[in-house]
């Protein structure tokens, strides 16, 4: 048995920081250019490469194909074939990504089987369904992280629309008040999303005045005020910018997570995280982007359930171990802290295949048989289903933090 460290993939989105991620590696600060998400997992488009005690690198993915039992174990082979059913990202947004949703299972398998029939390239700007699978997703704040996740509760959004109401906007209101449920939200979602152009242009700048207003004031909405100011100024002519109205406006701290399942409108804001979700591309985006947007299919897709976005502190399991729990089988994320001057050896199961994330500290990673790795401040390890557990404690005696990522439950 080796304990192989991974080489990952920085994608270098436009919303990325130039900080962030370099820094959490160690390289120099800031990067050429910015640097949004590392990548470690065996996602098709740029999976992480294993390093061998030679040195040698093999993909991931193709070691995954070539043995998925080995790597996976049976029960997680059989339920997701030769396919890693999570990946693992760092994620550092300098910008607001674009407000989306994903699909539940069998929207994906629906939407994917429809576009194959159709004959839309995977590839294609216009598909919305590249696999035929779920996307949940958790993300894990490691510093402030700001985020607006599902829909606020109707009558905490009608009392934001009053405390910014224009002439404009006062019929949007009225409309809420009237069915200040689901249904409502739906009705209002809707309708500002399919504005003519033209309405738009004349109603977004009523609102970012008042914004405006409500700020100078001191309003009890500021978080949300400041938010859809920044947003109406990058994306003027976006009716993303009035649906973000619509939303719970959150800040994390670090280790604070929330939990997206399928159908949840999202947009993440600013700050850096731990994300993991289900290995798939699966993105219907509702607006704030030059990338495609189908609206008809969005409307399929969300879930307007509506109220308070529940926030995970992870769930105590030992001493210094938490947990997040969802009910997405195909990943489970937790979290262990060494503090200062700690030095005790915690034990990795065999639970499935798993990845170490490093995020503070240095670490050692040693096998049954005496091998040892060190585990450096944003470095990761693959720990194949088929070896035996392993140990891991700091080194030198320093604040530590690991995260460990794993499949989900592998029952059908």
């Amino acid at each position: 048995m080796t304990v192989e460290l991974l080489r990952n993939a920085v994608r270098p989105y436009a919303w990325g920081s130039r900080t962030e991620i370099p820094r959490l590696q160690g390289r120099p600060v800031p990067a050429p250019h910015p640097e949004a998400e590392l990548w470690m997992g065996a996602h098709p488009g740029d999976p992480s490469h294993v390093i061998g005690p030679d040195g040698t690198e093999r993909s991931l993915l193709e070691l995954v194909a070539a043995d998925p039992v080995g790597q996976l174990g049976g029960r997680c082979a059989q339920r997701w074939g030769n396919r890693l059913p999570f990946l693992l990202k760092i994620l550092a947004a300098e910008e607001p990504l674009s407000m989306q949703a994903h699909p539940s299972a069998a929207q994906a398998a629906e939407g994917h089987a429809r576009e194959e029939r159709l004959g839309i390239p995977r590839d294609a700007a216009n598909r919305n369904y590249p696999d035929p699978t779920a996307k949940p997703e958790l993300v894990c704040a490691l510093t402030e992280f700001h985020a607006l996740a599902g829909f606020r509760d109707p009558h905490r959004t009608i009392k934001l629309l009053k405390a910014i109401e224009t002439p404009g906007l006062a019929k949007y209101t009225g409309l809420l008040e009237a069915q200040p449920d689901p249904s409502g939200l739906r009705a209002l979602f809707t309708t500002w999303i399919t504005l003519p152009q033209s309405a738009f242009d004349e109603l977004l700048p009523e609102v970012l005045d008042a914004c405006v207003r409500h700020l100078t004031d001191h309003g009890e909405f500021t978080p949300e005020c400041r938010t859809i100011l920044e947003l109406g100024e990058t994306h003027p002519r976006d009716a993303g910018v009035l649906a973000a109205l619509l939303l719970n406006r959150l800040t994390l701290r670090a280790g604070e997570a929330i939990y997206l399942p399928a159908g949840n409108l999202h947009l993440y804001l600013h700050g850096t995280a731990v994300e993991i979700l289900a290995n798939s591309d699966n993105i219907l985006r509702c607006g704030l982007t030059p990338k495609h947007v189908d609206v008809p299919e969005l409307l399929r897709v969300v879930d307007f359930s509506c109220g308070e976005m529940p926030v995970q502190h992870g769930e105590a399991d030992g001493r210094r171990m938490a947990i997040y729990h969802t009910d997405a089988p195909e990943f489970e994320l937790s979290r262990v802290e060494w503090a200062a001057g700690e030095g005790a050896e915690l034990q990795v199961d065999s639970a499935g295949p798993q990845i170490l994330l490093c995020t503070e500290g240095d670490l050692l990673v040693t096998a049954d048989e005496g091998e040892e790795v060190e585990l450096r401040r944003g470095q990761s390890v693959w720990l194949p289903a088929a070896d035996p557990p392993v140990r891991v404690r700091p080194l030198a005696g320093t604040r530590s933090q690991l995260f460990r990522a794993t499949a989900g439950t592998c029952e059908d």
